[in-house]
């Protein structure tokens, strides 16, 4: 049976966009730093969020049926870092930045590189975490920017130009 060291090992080899996922409850705003996200198809705009199941949020974005997805810059490290803590006051997460809403009514990132607002179409119990299947309602990207990406157990800035080979 294969442990759960030598598979954690394995996955810090595999890099990952990093993102705060918020919400709103019925205490108000609640997110999380999630890595885990996965565009599923484009005909219906369709993601995959993971969240583990002991997340105080995860039970918040199953009561309010809605979550929008935030993809960090590099330059937002401190906000993936302050999203990622544990036991501080939503004023505390969302204070670092301005948000808005779109379309469901959950927290919106200002300057992220994109924020995906979504509806949440089921949740499914995999272990330790749920995997919440989720209809993109509303889309706004922003000024473009190096990706903050998640790799070896650290953050990476991923260079966002491109050259062309010769």
């Amino acid at each position: 049976m294969l442990d759960k060291q030598s598979y954690r090992e394995a996955m810090a080899n595999l890099g990952a966009a990093v993102n705060v996922i918020t919400g709103r409850g019925a205490d108000g705003r609640v997110g999380c730093t999630v890595s885990a996200v996965c565009s599923v198809t484009d005909e219906p705009p369709t993601l995959l969020v993971c969240i583990n199941r002991s997340s105080q949020n995860n039970a918040a974005f199953k009561e309010a049926g809605a979550l929008c997805v935030n993809v960090l810059s590099a330059e937002q490290r401190a906000i993936a870092e302050r999203f990622a803590t544990r036991h501080i006051s939503a004023d505390e997460r969302f204070g670092l930045a301005e948000w808005d809403v779109l379309a469901t009514g959950a927290p919106a990132l200002r300057d992220a590189l994109a924020s995906l607002d979504c509806e949440i179409m089921s949740a499914m119990e995999v272990g330790t975490h749920t995997v919440f299947s989720c209809a993109v309602k509303a889309v706004r990207t922003g000024a473009s920017g190096d990706g903050l990406m998640y790799f070896g157990r650290g953050y990476h800035r991923l260079n966002g130009s491109t050259s062309a080979s010769a």
